[in-house]
């Protein structure tokens, strides 16, 4: 065990923050800490990390363990350049290499050469010295130094870029990959993900799965959660509780524990009902006062279980379409994109072309800087196209998402910002809407600087909403919203009647909404019908066929010639080796059921038990049972697997 954190709670006057937290790491952990906004989870972070005190409980680490933390949106503050902020972190091995150098001297120096004891005792110096150079990784740090720059998006930038001219989000990153090479062996991660592109999430994801130490990891982006961890810790009500497997293995077990959970107090309210009325009614008389009393001794020892309590309340809102547009809601023609002006002029993109039909749902992709925000901006008339045509249909009506919330007036109160953008409202309406956004009592009069990213997303989206309109252009709308925010939103958007246009680099919000994908690059857009995966399949599809050109290509170039007996042959072999994996694959297949159904009929069993007195009144047996269920549950979910793939 690396860490242990027991009974931490945290106040900040009379407000609770966490009470009683107890979390534990392992090594080779992957634990995704989860909860809605505004629920400790950074706090929590902090005091593992030691940047804050608490105010009471203990934490247990061994001195021999490193811990890395990241803060959320943390950057390098350096006027150093890249290639010398990573290299400090292998400062240690460049000295070794030095001093090998100069050993290497010393040995071809004919002096000492001539010195045998001398030389003797360099030669096992070096030895030595070599030895531990190899062991630590010093012929390997400047390739991991240039492969995990590449991984997080520095793989073009000149390594003698200074930091201090960066992009904060470029110097959030390059925080990271000073991390990621220093090792740490608890890395602790607070929003990751953050200023990612989809490339580069899907290379962080792929790296910290082979991560050599533990991971402590908040995040709000499920698929990368999914991805990556074993185990969720929930914070909610100040409180915090342990969930084996990934994100959405958390939300099954969760929803499973509030059955069980509700399930037994309703049949201990179903008894405590009976035994109540059967006192009520026998107490007074003779001949079954003393059962009554029985009775009565046995619901005064009774250990009475809580209600369960339900969800917190989330925000609660839908997009309506006050008027239908025309059946074309746009049409871009090699449109030109480019920002700046005269000598610091850059071209983003040309020959931009796309259309949207009324009731489409498109999500555009592409790395980070390639033009995605600029598009939507000139699509809005906040931006002006080098050329180009851009059409929009009959009655089209634009709500638009700013993700840098740059519509909103930082000294206007949350009730001003949106009343001020729709004064014919009244103020109960806009108060019950601002309620349905978690914006209730006093919370109206909070300033809009004073307010966190989930807090002002939700502002923005409480505007939109009452727009109603037809056409809904959304620049990462689900950036600084908690996962529970996030599935608020997707309803709200899956319920939707209008037309749809988005940026998102969460890849669970694409597959889950869009319908098409349009791929963004400097040459223009390419269209792909489907959500996230399946674009996915259809690029790797067409890198395979492209690579079966360039083979047939040399093939041809190097002249080599397939007789039709080699075709035959091969052919004949293909296919018996066909035919023998489709007998596996069909084997396997009905292996797989049978354990299935086996399993599925003790769980069954399992679950019945529960439901008996004798059972559900034993705390101890409903736990060992209840971690039994889930052991049998997790192990269906990898034969369901199994079996998708395999059908």
């Amino acid at each position: 065990m690396l860490l242990q954190v027991s009974g931490i709670s945290k106040s900040y006057g009379v407000t609770t923050i966490l009470s009683n937290i107890s979390l534990q790491i392992e090594e080779r952990e992957r634990i995704g800490l989860v909860g809605v906004n505004g629920a400790g989870k950074s706090t929590l972070l902090q005091i593992i990390a030691g940047e804050i005190s608490y105010d009471s409980g203990e934490i247990f680490k061994s001195k021999e363990t490193k811990v890395g933390y990241l803060r959320q949106n943390s950057g390098l503050a350096t006027n150093r350049t890249i290639r010398e902020e990573m290299l400090s972190v292998f400062t240690a091995l460049i000295e070794a290499e030095k001093e090998l150098r100069e050993l290497e001297a010393q040995i071809a120096d004919p002096v000492i050469h001539a010195n045998e004891k001398q030389y003797t005792l360099i030669l096992e110096k070096y030895d030595a010295k070599t030895e531990w150079f190899r062991k630590h990784g010093g012929y390997e740090f400047e390739a991991k130094i240039r492969g995990i720059l590449h991984g997080m998006g520095f793989g073009t930038m000149p390594p003698d870029t200074v930091i201090g001219t960066l992009s904060g989000g470029q110097k959030t990153r390059l925080a990271l990959a000073k991390m990621l090479l220093e090792e740490p062996d608890l890395l602790i991660l607070d929003e990751p993900t953050n200023h990612l592109d989809i490339a580069t999430l899907t290379w962080l994801e792929s790296y910290l799965r082979s991560y050599p130490g533990s991971i402590l990891v908040v995040s709000h982006d499920r698929y990368f959660l999914d991805s990556l961890v074993t185990a969720i810790y929930e914070i909610e009500r100040t409180t915090s509780r342990r969930y084996t497997g990934n994100y959405s293995r958390f939300i099954e077990l969760k929803a499973a524990d509030y059955e069980i959970q509700m399930k037994q107090f309703e049949m201990q309210q179903d008894e405590i009902a009976k035994l109540e009325d059967f006192v009520q009614r026998n107490l007074v008389r003779a001949s079954t006062t003393k059962r009554a009393q029985s009775r009565r001794r046995t619901l005064e020892k009774m250990d009475r279980i809580d209600k369960p309590l339900g969800s917190l309340k989330r925000a609660s809102f839908s997009f309506e379409v006050e008027q239908t547009s025309g059946r074309d809601v746009l049409n871009v023609r090699r449109v030109g994109l480019s920002v700046g002006q005269g000598i610091d002029r850059k071209t983003l993109a040309e020959d931009i072309s796309l259309v949207l039909k009324r009731g489409e749902t498109a999500a555009l992709l592409g790395p980070n800087g390639i033009g995605k925000t600029t598009l939507l901006r000139t699509l809005i008339g906040n931006h002006e196209p080098d050329q180009g045509i851009i059409d929009w249909g009959t009655n089209v009506r634009i709500g638009y998402y700013d993700q840098m919330q740059t519509h909103l007036t930082p000294n206007n109160s949350v009730l001003e910002e949106v009343w001020s953008a729709f004064p014919h409202l009244e103020e109960v309406r806009i108060r019950t809407v601002l309620g349905n956004f978690l914006f209730t009592g006093e919370d109206v009069f909070k300033k809009i600087s004073a307010l966190s990213g989930g807090e002002k997303a939700r502002v923005s989206l409480a505007k939109l909403m009452l727009q109603k309109a037809n056409v809904l252009i959304l620049d990462e709308p689900t950036n600084h919203l908690d996962l529970y925010s996030k599935e608020v939103l997707e309803s709200a958007l899956m319920d939707y009647e209008g037309t749809l246009l988005f940026i998102s680099h969460d890849r669970y919000f694409l597959n889950k909404m869009a319908e098409h994908i349009m791929e963004m690059t400097p040459d223009g857009i390419t269209d792909y019908l489907g959500n996230y995966d399946d674009y996915l399949e259809k690029k790797a599809e067409l890198a395979d066929i492209e690579a079966q050109k360039q083979q047939e290509l040399e093939r041809k170039q190097s002249n080599q010639t397939i007789t039709p007996a080699d075709e035959k042959r091969v052919d004949f072999e293909t296919n018996k080796q066909n035919k023998r994996e489709e007998r596996n694959r069909q084997r396997r297949l009905e292996a797989i059921e049978a354990q299935i159904a086996q399993l599925e009929s003790e769980v069954s069993e399992l679950e019945t038990e529960l439901t008996n007195p004798e059972i559900f009144n034993n705390y101890q047996i409903v736990a060992e049972k209840t971690t039994l269920i889930e052991s049998k549950k997790a192990e269906l979910e990898q034969y369901y697997a199994e079996w998708e793939t395999l059908m």
